[in-house]
């Protein structure tokens, strides 16, 4: 089996990978970085957002699968989409479970779409996140050929991402082991959520490709424990004061509006703010199993012994940082900053915004 995976360094991405190389598959990852090649994987550096990069590795190969975690505008996913399903025996569409609108009910792969049922016009003039794939699920669903697969994982977790809300680590996790109080909405904190390990959905990837029954199919590959955005936090920061025996500060606003502020108004409102609950039968049914998803208190923990054994971090959102103290009356002084970096980014912005600090 010839298999290219575009983009596959995030978190199922990585995953992913480290579950092909126990195969005796020949596997082609794009990356923009330069990394080492590893027994059956092999990387090329380069933007597969670029036409010529990617006709290229289009070309290396008769691909038996294009696994492809890019994220793309609608206007270039329509102009790349016949290249992608010419070139390969099954094409992977990473999606989104974010494409779902609010259900009452578990979610199945049936039920209604964001785009299906929203009456909000200014969202819908967008092509945010949830909307732009949607709209290039879409075009596959219309699409002559069906040598298409779809995933739609919701909120996943490895040892270097941990989500919270709508917050990633970077935003919420570096703030509180700076000893700045994370600033939260007390309405979504008691929204039921899901939490996947990035490993458990790169398994039901991989038992998908060449699946026959997964051709002109969607799938989400989530777990179905249900739990609240407070549990979740409560696991995070329980485990965090076991481990380095510190005290960690939150403070709870009323008003969700007030964080539209400072955050993309459309992933609170038509996401993180709706209970999230699924059914996943449809995937457990095609793979004639059933995954054995990993309990998410057990996951994050491993997880985050590994993160803080090695600690690793993206860019920070200074700006968030700085519109949180507005709110828990606190100030962010040079020796709180973690890493030369990050120091040298919060020095600018500091100096960007003329703020004056004591």
């Amino acid at each position: 089996m010839n298999i290219l995976i575009l983009g596959g360094t995030g978190a199922i991405g990585r995953a992913l990978i480290d579950l092909l190389k126990s195969t005796s598959w020949n596997v082609l990852v794009t990356s923009r970085n330069v990394r080492e090649n590893e027994n059956n994987i092999r990387y090329v550096k380069g933007n597969a957002h670029e036409e010529e990069f990617l006709k290229q590795c289009l070309e290396i190969e008769h691909w038996n699968a294009i696994v492809d975690f890019m994220a793309y505008s609608t206007k270039e996913f329509s102009e790349k989409v016949d290249l992608f399903l010419n070139k390969t025996d099954q094409y992977f569409f990473l999606s989104s479970s974010r494409v779902y609108a609010e259900s009452n009910i578990p979610i199945t792969e049936n039920s209604k779409r964001i785009i299906d049922v929203c009456e909000d016009e200014e969202y819908l003039k967008t092509d945010e996140y949830a909307l732009a794939k949607a709209r290039q699920e879409n075009i596959l669903f219309n699409s002559s050929k069906k040598n298409w697969t779809i995933i739609r994982p919701y909120k996943t977790y490895n040892d270097n991402r941990f989500q919270l809300g709508m917050f990633e680590k970077e935003d919420w996790l570096y703030r509180v082991m700076m000893g700045k109080t994370l600033v939260f909405p007390k309405e979504m904190a008691k929204k039921k959520t899901t939490l996947t390990n990035a490993i458990d959905v790169s398994v039901a990837i991989k038992n998908l490709i060449g699946n026959q029954a997964a051709y002109g199919e969607a799938f989400h590959i989530t777990t179905t424990e249900s739990i609240t955005w407070q549990n979740v936090l409560d696991i995070y920061i329980y485990f965090l004061q076991k481990s380095t025996g510190k005290h960690y500060k939150i403070k709870y606003i009323d008003n969700i509006e007030k964080f539209y502020e400072i955050w993309n108004k459309y992933q609170i409102k038509y996401d993180c703010n709706i209970d999230r609950i699924f059914d996943n039968s449809k995937i457990n049914n095609v793979i004639n199993k059933s995954i054995s998803y990993t309990r998410f208190e057990d996951g994050c923990v491993n997880c985050m012994n590994n993160f803080l054994d090695n600690p690793s971090w993206r860019r920070i959102n200074w700006k968030l940082n700085f519109w949180m103290n507005t709110i828990s009356n606190e100030k962010i002084a040079i020796w709180n900053v973690i890493g030369k970096r990050e120091k040298l980014r919060f020095i600018k912005y500091f100096f960007s915004k003329y703020v004056s600090y004591s």
